[in-house]
């Protein structure tokens, strides 16, 4: 019987967390049009730590798949482990954007705490190239640094890992499944 409830109440809280308020349903709209009108020179850069580098390997492949954007995560441990082991792991990020990033560039960053000090200076070097919009994946204390410095701050209110990350994906995978209903307009 227990078991039953926990798996009861973890669906719950998950479905809750998915129940989307206005806000929260016009910004997964704002990703999806601003991807809808993204120039084909530039590309999305997607990033995630741990679990969400998953996330960001997920989301980057269906998105490439689905549509005619050019969109790069970084997942190659020969790229992570070059520029950790040269630059240190908290510019890891920063260092690939700088290496490949151009002005008019969208990045995408998911973490659960939106406190990580990589994406951190990742989402400042974006800033320094001019991106043109730069989207967060949170959760954790809403006035994280990464919801409180995109353009696009996208924040999970829970404080669980796996709650945050499954939601993350089910939002970014969204955005792509939007693109794949209204893919004449890609």
């Amino acid at each position: 019987m227990k078991l039953e409830k926990f798996t009861s109440r973890y669906i719950e809280k998950f479905v809750q967390i998915l129940n989307l308020n206005q806000s929260q349903k016009k910004k997964i709209i704002e990703i999806f049009k601003l991807f809808k009108n993204i120039n084909s020179k530039n590309t999305v850069h997607v990033f995630g730590n741990g679990g969400s580098a998953s996330i960001a390997s997920h989301f980057s492949m269906d998105l490439t798949n689905n549509s005619k954007i050019k969109c790069v995560c970084y997942n190659d441990p020969s790229i992570i482990t070059c520029y950790s082991n040269d630059f240190g792991y908290e510019n890891w990020i920063s260092r690939v954007i700088k290496k490949y990033g151009i002005k008019g560039d969208f990045l995408v960053l998911i973490s659960s705490s939106g406190k990580s000090k990589n994406m951190i200076k990742g989402l400042n070097e974006a800033r320094k190239k001019k991106f043109k919009k730069i989207i967060s994946f949170t959760g954790f204390d809403k006035k994280n640094y990464l919801n409180r410095k995109s353009d696009l701050g996208f924040w999970i209110n829970s404080k669980d890992y796996n709650i945050i990350e499954n939601a993350h994906q089910f939002l970014l995978l969204l955005v792509v499944d939007m693109i794949k209903h209204f893919k004449k307009k890609f």
